[in-house]
């Protein structure tokens, strides 16, 4: 019993980088930054989403194709006939006879191949079909960059729930041991009952602050669960020593001139300008000729006879054919005349999506910045604040000591000290996260990049 009571009293005086140290010792199985996402790219169901339709894309761009190329189709088939005609209205000068009754049957083979020579139309398809290729990646890179964020902001959410437990988890033995020292001052006549009670409310209250920081730390590994597909995940803690990076770029505009160039948004906007403009080539289509190669080979064979007169033996007809088939459209009811129309008030609605586009990203991208440099003012803040509000309590401590303090302003001070370090540890993970967002709002954001963070990782 003395033993358990030794261990407790040594746990209490423990240096807080310790205890945080302590409620992260089982790195043996925790997963990396890097591990993580990679998981999440083969179990994330938005991803994988993603990546479907990106191959449906690839494959509806090879049909462009089929526009240019010729077409083959084999044909056959075999008829019943039966011929009847009256014999007052018909007689065969050469068989003699008034009776033309008879059963006949045809059978037809061939093969037919056509090649466009001049189609306007399907070349402007198929053209359309390899700007939308582009679509297609563009998409797929979006895709990637919101799970970067996405798995990141996760991890960190984690990190930053651990972290915020072993805080009041610490502060509840600070506070236990205050209010320890209140009870024993009130027995021996040194302080009045107000300092217990006080001390008691405090303790009730960090009590209560545990238990949600418990449910929070839950529920945000449930989701980063969700998210890379395994139970128990353990996200490495960020190293004690850890240096944010700083901002890098002198200013905003470079990164919008870098998203004006690479962000996924942009480029889909400017190739469905593109791929407009082609629309409008092909409505213009509809005023010009087509030209098409052909080439056939038909064979007809009749048995017992045909429409004309019954035969006794079969009777066979091939036919090769090659041409060349022009067409000219003259009028077409004013179709063409509108379809042009619309197509060219559709060039504009893509011309002011495309600038859309380049506001939005350049907002994003300036509001991203901006974030970034203030979150890393606020850590040189709150690193300041953390070492006032430890020389606060270490002051108030003393003075209670000697009596020139009472229990509530120690409390306060505690209070104070372990609410700067969440705040502390929230706003560098803030920070770290706020680099990737820089990079997703100006385009540039690629899987590459958690390595620097995972650097900074307990290893």
């Amino acid at each position: 019993m003395q033993h358990n009571r030794s261990s407790s009293v040594l746990f209490k005086r423990l240096p807080l980088a310790m205890l945080v140290s302590l409620a992260f010792a089982s790195t043996s199985q925790a997963q990396s930054l890097v591990d993580m996402y990679e998981m999440a790219k083969s179990y994330d169901a938005g991803y994988q989403s993603a990546k479907s339709q990106y191959a449906a894309n690839l494959a509806k761009a090879d049909q462009g194709k089929a526009a240019l190329l010729p077409t083959i189709g084999l044909s056959g088939g075999a008829t019943r006939s039966d011929r009847s005609q009256d014999p007052r209205t018909y007689f065969d000068p050469v068989a003699k006879t008034a009776n033309s009754n008879y059963n006949y049957t045809t059978q037809t083979a061939g093969i037919n191949a056509t090649q466009p020579l001049y189609r306007p139309a399907n070349l402007a398809t198929y053209q359309q079909s390899q700007k939308a290729l582009e679509i297609a990646q563009a998409a797929m890179s979006q895709a990637e960059q919101d799970l970067i964020v996405r798995t990141t902001q996760a991890y960190f959410e984690v990190l930053a729930a651990q972290q915020s437990l072993t805080f009041v988890q610490a502060q509840k033995a600070a506070v236990a041991e205050q209010l320890a020292s209140a009870k024993r001052n009130f027995e021996v006549g040194t302080s009045t009952i107000t300092d217990t009670r006080e001390a008691q409310a405090r303790y009730d209250l960090v009590i209560a602050q545990e238990i949600a920081a418990d449910n929070d730390l839950r529920v945000k590994k449930v989701a980063l669960e969700l998210l890379v597909g395994k139970a128990g995940a353990a996200p490495l803690s960020l190293s004690a020593q850890a240096k944010l990076p700083p901002v890098a770029g002198s200013n905003a505009e470079e990164w919008i001139a870098q998203g004006e160039q690479s962000h996924p948004a942009i480029q889909q906007a400017r190739v469905n300008l593109e791929i407009a403009k082609l629309e409008t080539t092909k409505a213009e289509a509809g005023h010009k000729p087509t030209v098409d190669f052909t080439l056939g080979y038909n064979a007809q064979k009749n048995l017992n006879g045909t429409s004309v007169a019954a035969l006794s033996t079969n009777n066979q007809i091939t036919i090769a054919s090659a041409g060349i088939t022009a067409n000219m459209p003259l009028f077409a009811g004013f179709a063409t005349q509108n379809r042009i129309r619309e197509t060219l008030a559709l060039e504009d609605k893509a011309r002011s999506d495309l600038e859309n586009a380049q506001r939005q990203v350049a907002q994003a991208t300036r509001t991203a910045y901006l974030g970034l440099q203030s979150g890393l003012s606020q850590v040189k803040a709150l690193e300041a604040a953390e070492a006032s509000s430890q020389a606060a309590l270490d002051a108030n401590k003393l003075g209670y000591q000697v009596g020139v303090r009472i229990n509530i302003d120690v409390l306060n001070s505690q209070s104070q000290l372990y609410q700067t370090k969440r705040d502390l540890a929230k706003a560098r993970y803030d920070v770290l996260l706020g680099q990737l967002k820089l990079r997703q709002a100006s385009g540039t954001l690629k899987a590459e990049d958690l390595q620097s963070i995972n650097a900074l990782l307990q290893k």
